[in-house]
């Protein structure tokens, strides 16, 4: 069931058309599923267990949403594109689609924890967003924030997605000034994907433009096997090196962050880099 919260124009931040033409893709791919298994590590890290109350903002191909699912969580998937909502409408199902930069949340809404995957950068103003997902959780709820890091890696793929920015740790602490939450910590994922990024950078430099949907597919695409064993390894290998907090590079940021100060977790209060 598809509820609407407001309406947006999907193709602002990222093509529509591409997003439910290649899903399938990327449902398989094994990026998108290594992020959702660290999302899940994450929730129940906090003791934040099924059946609490998840709401998966930005769900686009519906792989955490499925993730959640699978796990026991109550889930509600929200996003701006209308036709990727349709494609994973289920009658069990809680989407909404809505944009939040334009957006007043209902007061009855309300939710443990919030996951907010690899949006902020579509966006030309992050602190609307983060507002209104600090209104959105409970009192000591935890709102899961992941972001493209590291501006020297922007490429044609982040053109392609619609991304205004990479973010550092400096920046991403900045964002959330004046919006309602407070950030408890910041940790890098995909640091064995940094010298991958990098020379995929340099490679594609100065090569001719191909169809956006074409670029997008090759990107997505993954090598034979066994060279997809060695991806799945290499992702293994990354998800324990997160949770320990080993890393001091990566692709990605991910914040975690409550509208009010967490009692009773181990997470430390200062800010990791």
């Amino acid at each position: 069931m598809i509820i609407t919260w407001s309406k947006g124009v999907a193709d602002y931040n990222m093509a529509e058309e591409i997003l439910v033409e290649l899903a399938a893709m990327m449902n398989r791919h094994p990026w998108w599923r290594a992020r959702a298994k660290l999302a899940l590590a994450i929730l129940s890290e906090a003791g934040i267990h099924p059946p609490a109350r998840i709401l998966d903002a930005g769900c686009g191909s519906g792989v955490m949403l499925e993730c959640l699912e699978q796990r026991g969580y109550t889930v509600c998937g929200l996003d701006i594109a209308r036709k990727s909502l349709e494609r994973i409408d289920r009658p069990h199902r809680m989407l909404v689609e809505a944009d939040l930069t334009n957006c007043e949340p209902p007061d009855t809404e309300c939710f443990d924890a919030i996951l907010l995957l690899d949006v902020l950068e579509h966006l030309d103003d992050e602190k609307v967003v983060l507002r209104n997902v600090s209104r959105l959780l409970k009192p000591g709820g935890l709102a899961v924030i992941s972001v493209p890091a590291r501006p020297d890696l922007f490429s044609q793929f982040d053109e392609i997605q619609g991304h205004r920015r990479r973010y550092v740790p400096e920046s991403l602490r900045c964002a959330f000034r004046d919006s309602g939450l407070q950030v408890k910590e910041l940790m890098w994922w995909g640091s064995w994907l940094v010298p991958t990024l990098s020379m995929q950078r340099k490679h594609r430099k100065g090569l001719p433009t191909e169809a956006v949907s074409t670029t997008y597919m090759r990107y997505l695409r993954t090598p034979p096997w066994p060279a997809t064993l060695f991806i799945r390894l290499a992702f293994y290998w990354e998800h324990g090196r997160t949770l320990r907090r080993k890393n001091r590079t990566g692709t990605s940021l991910v914040a975690l962050a409550s509208p009010d100060p967490i009692r009773g977790l181990h997470w430390p209060l200062s800010i990791r880099n």
